[in-house]
């Protein structure tokens, strides 16, 4: 079996990782991962082929589409459309993933609706057409002519709609309130999350020559584009506790932070004990399992790892919508994770937030809630693509 998966990362690198995490579940069949978002350094598993799209990134503010090096973004839709469509036709896919969309990805239309039509008149037979989404949709103020133009694509071109929560903690009704319209079937197939390894709490405890009783502090800001604000206020807070020698942190800015600003954390980590400063390491879920606390915004894959690694946790949800802090009351109840707000940034009250949950918050055992969503949905879709077999 050969699946097309198509990703666009646009702000953050959530919906990417999230995506190679499904990859991992198909193994060993072969995995097209088609992405446009900017380059990462990200690991692939080894059944995927990467087949990178031209570029394209949105702004903060989600208001347009901007294409790197100052290239002109309508030439690079071109490009991308034929790009898209060549590895379609050359590959031919028994399964094609799309991320998000009809729910979201309203700005690659340009691109996905041309290749659904090639999906219905293929040839070679109709693939198997399923869209994977996370599980809180960003609230909208065009509610019925946006469920309308969702409805109207499932029913078009859609077999599936792939919900990756657990339904006893969110349902896609909650955020979606036309899902008992939706005109195929919707399968919630857990949450979609990579498991760390092992042994990680051991191994990277003793790499960083930590000892029994010192407490490792865990912050990031996912890809790092709208991170820099809760990390500088990390670092402040965190020099406030020179005193305390047991703790230790290790700060990651992400790749995608402003450069100058980045550089700035950086200096500034130099110059504190204990604290250390890197962009980016695709072994931060087995650094989250070695640590005692985690502070991070409120991203799906953040609060996935957050959930595998078992760590409590402070958050701080993006503020642009509601999606976030949707999350955050939902895992709260089964995991210790506490939202942060904007006042709570002050070093002297984030200092003794990080010394209250430290010293009143244990790492859990288990995870509360079902993480499997990727075998599940690995799962699904090969039993769908035999029954359309001839």
């Amino acid at each position: 079996m050969k699946i097309l998966l198509y990703s666009q990362h646009v702000l953050g690198m959530g919906h990417l990782f999230r995506s190679l995490e499904l990859t991992r579940a198909f193994a060993p069949d072969e995995v097209l991962l088609v992405s446009g978002g900017r380059e990462t350094s990200a690991r692939h598993p080894d059944n995927v082929r990467e087949i990178a799209l031209p570029a394209l990134s949105m702004d903060a503010a989600f208001q347009g589409l901007h294409a790197q090096d100052g290239a002109d973004v309508e030439e690079v839709k071109n490009a991308r459309r034929k790009a898209l469509l060549d590895v379609f036709a050359r590959e031919r896919p028994d399964a094609v993933l799309l991320e998000l969309f009809p729910f979201g990805r309203k700005k690659f239309r340009f691109e996905l609706e041309p290749l659904l039509a090639a999906c219905r008149a293929a040839p070679w037979g109709r693939p198997v057409v399923a869209c994977s989404l996370r599980d809180i949709l960003v609230e909208r103020h065009d509610g019925e002519k946006y469920e309308r133009r969702v409805l109207e694509a499932l029913k078009a071109w859609f077999d599936v709609v792939l919900v990756h929560s657990d339904p006893a903690v969110q349902r896609l009704e909650e955020t979606f309130p036309a899902t008992d319209k939706i005109p195929v079937p919707v399968v919630h197939t857990g949450f979609v999350a990579q498991k760390p390894s092992p042994d990680a709490r051991e191994r990277i405890r003793r790499h960083l020559k930590l000892g029994p009783d010192d407490k490792l502090i865990i912050a990031s800001a996912g890809g790092g584009q709208v991170g820099f604000p809760l990390l500088s206020s990390v670092v402040e807070a965190f020099d406030l506790l020179r005193d305390r020698p047991d703790l230790h942190l290790r700060l990651f800015t992400g790749p995608f932070m402003d450069e100058t600003e980045a550089a700035r954390l950086m200096a500034r980590a130099r110059r504190i004990p204990r604290l250390h400063a890197e962009r980016f390491s695709p072994d931060l879920l087995n650094h989250l399992a070695a640590a005692d606390l985690s502070i991070s915004q409120a991203g799906y894959n953040t609060c996935m790892n957050i959930l595998a690694a078992k760590v409590p946790a402070l958050t701080l949800p993006f503020a642009a919508n509601a999606e976030q802090s949707s999350r955050i009351a939902k895992l709260s109840a089964l995991h210790p994770v506490r939202e942060l707000f904007p006042h709570d940034l002050f070093p002297q009250g984030l200092a003794a937030l990080i010394c209250e949950t430290l010293t009143k918050t244990v790492r859990t055992t288990h995870p509360a809630v079902d993480l499997n969503g990727a075998e599940a949905t690995a799962c699904l879709v090969r039993r769908m693509v035999a029954e359309c077999a001839p």
